[in-house]
């Protein structure tokens, strides 16, 4: 993207902003999609600013330690310590029951069904948050509910997130599961074999095996250090559910989640 495009995407949204403030972000943002030291020659052709432009506003990101220079490499700039202190103090402010509250509210207002995110605690699942849908018949739950991780989508989820010797200990072979529907897993070797296709899938899926009446597929929120945190589900009655009707929610609860983890963090 260049100076101008950006500005003026910024302008439709918010009105006049400085030039010399948008073009400084847009050095600093050529950062976000390159893992290696840039020279102000590629700043200079990726941007499309003039050569004393860039210098100017390298040399001023420099002074206050937003860039810094590369070692060992002459003439070329990485991010500098302010950049990392920025980003720490927005992690260490982030509220993820809040935000995946926010998160929540739009993805429920996109499918019109109920919506959850939830946190792994051992072998179950804890609901941080949650959008009902606006159907007269919908799922009933409430945050801080706790269920089995093993029957709920969000649990399997979290659970396919996990390394296997992690998940042997906290699922020994000859464990019994609990059951709270006729369809619930009740068997570790069954329940494995679930994680797998899961893992494979990219998101989890469950049908009537916490609840007989309703069905629900869940993906996963990773935090900037690669750490699964959560996972975000929506969850629907089985007379609104069908294969193509769960592939559609298994894409908009995937972007719910990209959208989750981009809040805390996270890179794609």
């Amino acid at each position: 993207m260049t100076a101008d495009t950006a500005e003026s995407a910024a302008e439709r949204g918010a009105g006049r902003l400085v030039p010399a403030v948008v073009r400084a972000f847009d050095v600093l943002e050529l950062f976000l999609d390159h893992d290696r030291p840039l020279s102000t020659p590629e700043i200079t052709t990726r941007l499309g600013l003039p050569r004393t432009t860039v210098h100017e506003l390298v040399k001023t990101l420099q002074a206050r330690s937003y860039l810094m220079p590369a070692p060992g490499q002459t003439g070329r700039w990485q991010l500098g310590l302010r950049t990392y202190q920025l980003g720490s103090r927005y992690l260490e402010t982030l509220d993820l029951p809040a935000q995946a509250q926010a998160v929540a509210r739009t993805v429920a207002e996109r499918c019109q069904e109920t919506v959850h995110v939830a946190v792994l605690d051992g072998t179950d699942v804890i609901y941080i948050a949650k959008v009902d849908s606006t159907h007269a018949v919908r799922m009933v739950s409430a945050l801080g509910r706790k269920l089995p991780a093993h029957c709920t989508a969000v649990g399997k989820m979290l659970l396919a997130r996990l390394d296997d010797a992690e998940l042997r200990r906290r699922y020994p072979a000859r464990r019994a599961l609990e059951r709270l529907t006729a369809q619930t897993v009740t068997s570790v070797d069954a329940l494995f074999a679930e994680i797998a296709r899961t893992r494979a899938a990219g998101t989890a899926r469950e049908y009537c095996e916490s609840n007989p009446d309703v069905a629900c597929v869940a993906a996963p929120v990773v935090t900037d250090a690669g750490v699964t945190a959560a996972a975000m589900s929506i969850s629907v009655p089985t007379l609104r559910w069908s294969d193509e009707r769960a592939d559609e929610l298994a894409a908009l609860v995937t972007d719910g989640a990209r959208d989750l983890s981009r809040r805390l963090g996270h890179r794609d």
